[in-house]
């Protein structure tokens, strides 16, 4: 048995998830996320608690087994607390702010550039042009997150650019050293 598969998600109060046919619908507080399930793979709602079985020892089935579940989980959590991902703008004249529905930046390049916020993703900008983005969905936020950074990718040099808070960057010496 996959050691994340078999594992049960306990379902919050407040919670509510539906399985119709081969699409599991979780519903809470913050909103409503679906998944469709791969055909080997059931899902069995217990009192409290949901369960998935799969139908054979297959590569595919043992291999989609703990992927449904944690996709399945990752909804849970969404509808119930949400997810975030925060970026850092680093470098002199680089800025970020929001207006109306759009994430405008100045990354160094000779024009703007806006980004369009999705209806299902918040974002916010404080002083230190620290960059929150929230949502429901966490592939969702991830992929916004990913694409906000391509933008300006961190430079190895001097480390201006959009990066994830946290994440370190190896600078490299140059010419001088």
């Amino acid at each position: 048995m996959s050691r994340i598969g078999k594992k049960p998600i306990t379902i919050p109060a407040g919670v509510d998830i539906k399985i119709d046919g081969g699409v599991v619908k979780v519903k809470g507080p913050k909103g409503e996320l679906s998944q469709a399930m791969v055909d080997l793979i059931t899902p069995k709602l217990e009192e409290n608690t949901l369960v998935f079985e799969r139908a054979n020892e297959s590569r595919t089935a043992r291999a989609n087994h703990g992927l449904m579940r944690a996709l399945t989980n990752n909804m849970v959590i969404g509808v119930t607390q949400g997810f975030e991902k925060k970026l850092q703008v680093l470098g002199v004249g680089y800025r970020a702010d929001v207006k109306g529905s759009k994430l405008v930046m100045n990354l160094g390049y000779s024009h703007l550039i806006e980004f369009e916020i999705p209806k299902d993703i918040t974002i916010s900008v404080d002083r230190d042009n620290k960059i929150t983005i929230s949502g429901i969905d966490k592939g969702r936020v991830g992929q916004v997150a990913a694409v906000i950074r391509d933008y300006r990718r961190p430079d190895r040099y001097k480390g201006k650019g959009v990066r994830y808070e946290g994440e370190y960057i190896s600078l490299k010496a140059g010419k001088s050293a």
